[in-house]
């Protein structure tokens, strides 16, 4: 199964009309977390809320998942070794605020299990293709990096102060 989510916040009805279009040439099931946008879905399940706990089971359950550039998506994949296709919002389509979802792909793009969509073009040719899973987190450089830098913050913050957290320099 295939899952597509637009997020809580906002509706994202051009993505979702995009899905629903590839949804029958694709190999397997999809299921689309829409949002309160005005557009359903007829080629693919959808459902508009999901509550957290079924969100993480269908996640659990799906081959990959395609998704709004939203940070809570993109830990949740990484955390259960999905590949992740990016497809995000514009600002000049009034579909968020700004562009932040641009340049969070921006950043992204190119790193282990994230692929990263501009239109439906290129949305197209990322669902239907073989995608790898990403590396478990604990393998990442990066988070052994964040591990150690932390550890360092905290070893020299407990040499500042004393075990009543008053201050020793």
């Amino acid at each position: 199964m295939i899952l597509v989510t637009v997020g809580t916040q906002l509706p994202f009805d051009r993505f979702v009309r995009i899905m629903d279009r590839l949804a029958p040439s694709l190999d397997e099931d999809v299921f689309a977390q829409t949002g309160r946008g005005s557009y359903r879905p007829v080629h693919m399940r959808a459902q508009q809320v999901v509550g957290p706990i079924e969100f993480e089971r269908l996640i659990e359950q799906c081959s990959r998942i395609v998704s709004h550039a939203g940070i809570g998506t993109i830990v949740m994949a990484q955390k259960h070794r999905k590949p992740l296709i990016l497809f995000p919002r514009l600002g000049a389509l009034d579909e968020h605020r700004n562009d932040h979802q641009l340049a969070t792909v921006r950043a992204l793009r190119g790193r282990p299990g994230i692929h990263c969509a501009n239109d439906e073009a290129e949305l197209a040719a990322l669902v239907g293709a073989p995608l790898p899973a990403p590396e478990p987190i604990s393998d990442l450089p990066e988070r052994d990096r964040l591990r150690r830098a932390v550890a360092g913050f905290i070893g020299e913050q407990h040499r500042l102060f004393d075990a009543k957290g008053s201050r020793l320099v």
